[in-house]
């Protein structure tokens, strides 16, 4: 059975120039076999086109990259897999905000990046929704954020559960933007961002 994701949300206004895009933990490492299987083969490109929507209407867009410091990890910084990947690559001035744990408002600027700029809602996209995406879309909106998690521009791998059962990718996902959903962040998929349909 497909997902269903709520398209439109009355509390949801429309995106403006106050809307930021934050584009979190999109790296090659990611990608690697060992992490297990992902769900939402989809999820770049739908990345791909709210970053060119939020860039043609030149809107703030913040690049959040992790700096891993576990021994193991694909994305320490001296490894390839650390790199953002090409589809969301920012170019230009478009500020990248490095951090070294889950959530981008730790020990990085980022919260002040906002204020400056006198950001008020945050469209929240990148990887993964159960982990990065979603510790910093529940610290937004502790903060005073809008925060809005696109349902189809993020994605989640397959989990162990302490009780040695394994859940799928898909599962994982849907539970991670259901504890988000009306709490800490609205739940939108890409279409009704960008206003189609």
């Amino acid at each position: 059975m497909a997902p269903i994701y709520i398209t439109r949300e009355p509390s949801v206004t429309a995106t403006d120039d106050k809307t930021a895009l934050l584009i979190i933990d999109v790296q090659e490492g990611l990608d690697e076999p060992r992490l297990g299987a992902r769900n939402n083969p989809a999820a770049e490109s739908n990345m791909a086109r709210l970053l060119a929507e939020w860039r043609a209407r030149k809107r703030p867009i913040f690049h959040v990259q992790h700096m891993s410091t576990e021994p193991d990890s694909p994305l320490r910084p001296e490894l390839p897999g650390n790199a953002i990947k090409r589809e969301v690559a920012p170019i230009g001035d478009e500020p990248v905000i490095q951090k070294t744990v889950n959530a981008a408002f730790i020990g990085t600027d980022l919260r002040e990046r906002l204020q400056q700029a006198d950001i008020d809602s945050l469209v929240i996209i990148g990887l993964t929704s159960d982990h990065c995406v979603s510790s910093t879309a529940r610290m937004a909106g502790d903060l005073g954020f809008r925060a809005i998690v696109v349902a189809d521009a993020t994605a989640a791998h397959e989990r162990l559960s302490y009780d040695g059962a394994r859940h799928s990718a898909e599962t994982v996902h849907e539970l991670a933007l259901a504890n988000l959903h009306q709490e800490f962040a609205a739940i939108l998929t890409t279409n009704a961002v960008l206003g189609i349909g």
